[in-house]
């Protein structure tokens, strides 16, 4: 007979250690989705800027500066690919392409693209 205020020979114990290892893959995979999240903003962030760099120095220098540009603040693991050209009304467009990463960039990349577009009134430079 088992006295009050004790527990029966091994009953709850390691529990606490079934429960620790069954939640932390949970844990581990909840918190690679958020950061692939932020990964995900990140890369909006980073297209859309490089964009607005293309397309204004394409709309003072011409498309070879508009290229430079768009990769100048871009790591190569990002895989950026810039489309460069003006457009009606005096307007020079630029397009950046980015492939989005898993986890890192350089590590694994998904089938995804992010795109970054902008435009800037043409004004060439007078010397």
């Amino acid at each position: 007979m088992i006295r009050p205020g004790r527990r029966a020979a091994g009953g709850d114990r390691g529990q606490v250690a079934v429960e620790f290892v069954g939640t932390v893959p949970l844990i581990l995979l909840l918190v690679a989705a958020v950061w692939e999240g932020v990964l995900i903003g990140y890369a909006f962030s980073l297209a859309g800027n490089a964009a607005d760099e293309a397309a204004r120095a394409g709309a003072v220098k011409g498309d070879g500066a508009c290229q430079a540009a768009a990769v100048e603040h871009v790591g190569d693991s990002w895989n950026p690919k810039a489309l460069c050209g003006p457009v009606a009304n005096g307007v020079y467009k630029a397009t950046v392409d980015l492939t989005l990463p898993i986890i890192y960039p350089g590590m694994l990349d998904l089938d995804l693209t992010i795109t970054g577009t902008a435009g800037s009134p043409m004004e060439r430079e007078t010397n």
